[in-house]
């Protein structure tokens, strides 16, 4: 009895270090990240491109605090 209990227990406790031991092993990097696809480069955007973003970033924040001027507008009345 003791040694089939004995047995039982040995098997369990085995497997159970065996798991933890495959989960800690996998290939992940800190924090849960994992590297970037390797056919995607960067690339260095020039000082006219900056400008032009820049500016259609400007752009587009003018054009959304026009709306919300006219929805508070819209509101009072």
């Amino acid at each position: 009895m003791k040694i089939t209990t004995l047995a039982l227990a040995a098997s369990v406790l085995g497997g159970l270090a065996l798991g933890t031991g495959a989960a800690s092993a996998a290939p992940i990097g800190p924090n849960g990240l994992q590297a970037a696809p390797a056919g995607i480069t960067q690339v260095r955007m020039s000082s006219s491109e900056r400008m032009m973003m820049k500016k259609r970033m400007m752009h587009k924040k003018m054009m959304k605090r026009r709306m919300m001027k006219k929805k508070m507008m819209m509101n009072r009345m």
